[in-house]
């Protein structure tokens, strides 16, 4: 059924049927898709349908309370359909506001910069994304003749959602549709993308804490967390102390600088002020899974108190790590301390320990990663001066500060087991 101008003009705004035809049209066309590609499709359906709504309130001049009880039309004639309730639809026209073809396009050039990652390219590409207007149905608001051409076209506005969209951005829907499609955001879950609605993060990291979210197969839970926690700023903001640059080669130095944090935050159950490195250190291990997610991206678990006989004499490495995209070895010392220049020195022999005992042909430098409880980072950037292994100087915070209602969020040590293992795989 197509409708006309003078239709959409005079029809009954409590009759919503042939909106609710519109969009349970557009349902069943997306289902017929749904089994080869659930998540896309079902994004690029939430995208029209937000779309769609915004067009008509547009034209319409809609509240809420219309949004309100086109939720009610729709279950009412599609009850088994779920994911229309008055929130939701509300969340999809967040989500096409957010996310208009001009920005798909946009975070398409940034991504295909990011293949080999550093904090500068990230806080540039970033920086852009940040500054670049945002104009939800651009077509419609800024051309003053558009509404003219919309009048004028026996246009299926509310027979067809693909044709409304197409209208919209003046262009075949296969082609908006492919657009949509090779974007980040169809890579992570309709969940995660609420939270990202509600998280009111510049487009940037929005984008970034997108592609955060694919690379390290994090839940909903786990990228709000991570949000909460403001990885963004831990990871990409901060200036952090290492030497990296110098002693290591490109690109291995800026994947080092960049996977690193500055504070890591480890949710220690039981934790108390007065605990030292060999109590958290043990918890770490207890459940180190775990806490592979707050390392970063490819950590895998080689040893605790790992032993190492040099002369006639014991010693006993903290924390040895794997990190798959580095293809090196990564020795963590806890102390729970502030920094102080001599801790430099035992991590350094560390280091010179794995390189000549665990360290293959195939593996790169070995990496120090000494995290303490505090310290002058300016001393510790003078401290770094006079050692040749790679080493990184981090802060570290337990448990108070991660909201107590995401603690319960991280998955299962049997779900990162899992993830670790695929990985290896």
């Amino acid at each position: 059924m197509i409708l006309y101008e003078p239709e959409i003009q005079a029809f009954n705004r409590k009759d919503f049927a042939p909106i609710v035809q519109a969009i349970g049209t557009d349902i069943a066309q997306t289902q017929v898709r749904v089994a080869s590609s659930a998540n896309a499709d079902m994004l690029f359906h939430y995208w029209k349908v937000g779309h769609f709504i915004l067009y008509l309130q547009k034209k319409e001049g809609w509240g809420s309370k219309v949004i309100d009880n086109l939720s009610k039309a729709i279950r009412s004639q599609y009850p088994d359909k779920k994911g229309y309730s008055t929130r939701n639809l509300i969340y999809m026209c967040q989500f096409a506001k957010a996310n208009p073809m001009e920005i798909l396009i946009e975070m398409g050039k940034v991504e295909e910069l990011l293949n080999n990652p550093s904090v500068d390219n990230v806080l540039q590409l970033t920086n852009e994304l940040n500054q670049f207007t945002q104009e939800p149905l651009a077509q419609i608001q800024s051309t003053e003749n558009q509404g003219d051409i919309i009048v004028q076209q026996p246009l299926a506005q509310l027979g067809a959602i693909a044709e409304t969209l197409s209208t919209i951005y003046d262009s075949e829907i296969s082609k908006i549709e492919e657009i949509f499609k090779q974007s980040a955001i169809v890579r992570t879950n309709w969940a995660s993308h609420v939270i990202l609605l509600n998280s009111k993060l510049p487009l940037g990291e929005r984008y970034w804490y997108i592609t955060q979210a694919v690379a390290n197969g994090w839940s909903s839970n786990v990228l709000q967390m991570q949000i909460e926690t403001n990885l963004f700023a831990r990871q990409i903001e901060v200036k952090k102390v290492n030497n990296f640059a110098v002693r290591l080669p490109n690109p291995q130095s800026d994947l080092a600088n960049y996977l690193m944090k500055d504070p890591y935050i480890f949710d220690l159950m039981g934790q108390t002020e007065a605990m030292n490195e060999r109590d958290i250190e043990r918890q770490l291990v207890q459940h180190v899974t775990k806490y592979l997610l707050e390392m970063g991206s490819g950590f895998a678990f080689v040893a605790q108190q790992k032993h190492f006989e040099v002369g006639e004499q014991d010693f006993y490495a903290d924390l040895i790590l794997y990190n798959i995209q580095l293809h090196a070895y990564v020795v963590v010392e806890l102390k729970a301390t502030p920094f102080k220049p001599e801790y430099m020195g035992q991590l350094n022999f560390y280091i010179n320990v794995v390189d000549d005992t665990l360290r293959g042909e195939h593996d790169n430098k070995t990496i120090g990663l000494l995290l303490c409880n505090g310290g002058d980072k300016v001393v510790a950037q003078y401290a770094l001066s006079g050692y040749e292994q790679p080493i990184g100087v981090s802060d570290y915070q337990l448990s108070k500060a991660i909201p107590e209602h995401l603690r319960s969020t991280l998955p299962s040590i049997e779900e990162v087991e899992e993830e670790l293992s695929k990985a290896i795989k």
